[in-house]
């Protein structure tokens, strides 16, 4: 009698692993209409030609109708039923009331800050506020560094919920046609009233740091006007 060589039962061989997925295209549209934005080259209350837009960038239109809805939830975009996407216009009141916001946030991470932050986080925002007095005659420099001191600031404070609001605030602020960092003479101002903070900062002060932020903000939203 012949034996032949029992076979031996093999699982399957497992399914490859998925590869890592590239950023979603959409994605990259919204990071590009975001650009085009900011620089003014689609300008508030402007109605974006979704077909004309798809054309250009030489996609479809679901990728755009998507990063469309990525930016609505930012607040850069406002969708409107039958009529289509609008890059959001900021009223006065608008522009207000997002300094309220700020000015509340801000005032908490400063007192925050003074109370507790470390010793690295302190000389970080000493860097940066020198930079800033060495900017003072350098309008978009000082744009620049006035925006990572506060996001230092808040970082320093330690509550990253706070970080992503302001982020988020001053991204839909950067829409408003009269940024008051613009305006004539505010510079100096803003680095005078950040030399304030900044001692209240250094000196560990949180209520002098608190009233040193909201009256930064204070005057903000006066040059705004």
């Amino acid at each position: 009698m012949n034996s032949q060589p029992l076979a031996v039962a093999t699982a399957p061989a497992p399914p490859p692993a998925p590869s890592l997925s590239r950023r979603a295209l959409y994605q990259d549209v919204a990071d590009r209409l975001r650009q085009q934005i900011f620089a003014r080259e689609l300008e508030p209350g402007a109605w974006i030609d979704e077909m004309k837009l798809a054309g250009q960038y030489g996609i479809s239109r679901t990728p755009m109708r998507e990063a469309l809805k990525v930016l609505a939830v930012e607040g850069l975009v406002t969708m409107q039923p039958r009529r289509g996407a609008y890059v959001t216009e900021m009223s006065r009141e608008d522009v207000a009331q997002v300094y309220h916001l700020l000015a509340l946030l801000e005032s908490d991470a400063a007192a925050r800050a003074a109370a507790s932050a470390s010793e690295a986080d302190r000389a970080e925002l000493a860097r940066l506020h020198e930079r800033l007095e060495a900017q003072v005659r350098r309008r978009e420099a000082f744009f620049a560094t006035n925006e990572q001191f506060h996001s230092a600031l808040l970082q320093a404070a330690g509550n990253r919920w706070a970080q992503q609001v302001v982020a988020d605030l001053r991204q839909v602020m950067k829409l408003s046609r009269h940024h008051s960092l613009f305006k004539q003479g505010r510079l100096a101002q803003s680095l005078a009233e950040h030399r304030v903070l900044m001692q209240a900062i250094l000196a560990r002060d949180p209520a002098q740091a608190a009233r040193a932020m909201q009256a930064h903000f204070d005057s903000g939203l006066e040059a705004a006007a």
